[in-house]
């Protein structure tokens, strides 16, 4: 049966910044897939909220309460996995993030905070990550959260942009190492419906005028991308690496502009 490609079953996943939003959804759609997981955060009622979740597919779950701007925070979780579920078969790198910022308000230091939590700590969690899977189970797959902004530009985005522009290459270059016992990729969602847009879609004319803007005429669900990411991980795309999938309604240009005076 072709659904039994997107089983993971007995598969042991970590998902980085778990505690809502995208990495949440990855977790519990890992779960009901099969998996167990690693989830953390900084948070630890919203890791716990999620942990039940997943028990309620009759998974486990594993909640660690980390600060994951310190890029040895996430290495940290790979073992982590070996020790609580004894392997480690997919890696999540989706905590990440960056505050708009008009551009000559971007210090270097801005930006280097930007790539540090977006790159930095993803590098951090592989690197950790690769050997513990191919000792216990001779392979893997990576899955990294960049953003549509990374390749499509937008005032007041410079550091975030940047930032996930060089995650969407790092998947690419580190593909290329890790072949072809790892796999590599990532998924750049468009506008999703997460905590992080409340602001936004909460307001309708503004939400109105995103959506007219997407080709699909819609905002995203979390679902969206945690259905990406059970692709990404499973048997069904075992023939993938190098890859970044762009889960965003089909936008060709930003659906939302921050209204910054020209100079």
């Amino acid at each position: 049966m072709i659904l039994d490609h997107f089983r993971l079953d007995d598969r042991v996943a970590v998902v980085t910044g778990a505690g809502r939003g995208l990495g949440a959804a990855i977790a519990v759609g890992f779960a009901e897939a099969g998996a167990d997981v690693v989830i953390a955060a900084r948070t630890e009622s919203d890791l716990r909220a999620v942990a039940e979740q997943v028990a309620a597919t009759g998974r486990r779950a594993e909640v660690v309460v980390a600060d994951l701007a310190d890029p040895a925070a996430a290495a940290a979780l790979a073992e982590v996995a070996v020790e609580r579920f004894g392997r480690l078969d997919i890696a999540v790198n989706n905590v990440g993030g960056a505050l708009p910022k008009p551009l000559l308000d971007t210090t270097p230091d801005d930006l280097a905070e930007a790539f540090t939590f977006n790159v930095g700590t993803a590098h951090a969690l592989v690197r950790a990550a690769v050997p513990k899977m191919l000792a216990t189970a001779e392979g893997g797959s990576i899955i990294n959260i960049t953003s549509t902004m990374g390749r499509l530009p937008g005032r007041a985005f410079a550091a975030y942009a940047t930032a996930k522009a060089a995650l969407a290459h790092y998947t690419r270059t580190a593909a290329a190492d890790l072949s072809p016992r790892v796999r590599v990729n990532a998924i750049a969602p468009g506008s999703i419906l997460t905590s992080a847009l409340a602001v936004v879609a909460g307001n309708e004319q503004m939400r109105g005028q995103m959506e007219q803007a997407t080709p699909l005429r819609r905002l995203g669900e979390p679902a969206d991308i945690a259905a990406a990411a059970v692709y990404l991980a499973s048997p069904a795309g075992s023939f993938l690496t190098g890859k970044v999938l762009e889960v965003d309604g089909g936008l060709i240009a930003p659906n939302l502009t921050i209204p910054l005076p020209d100079l």
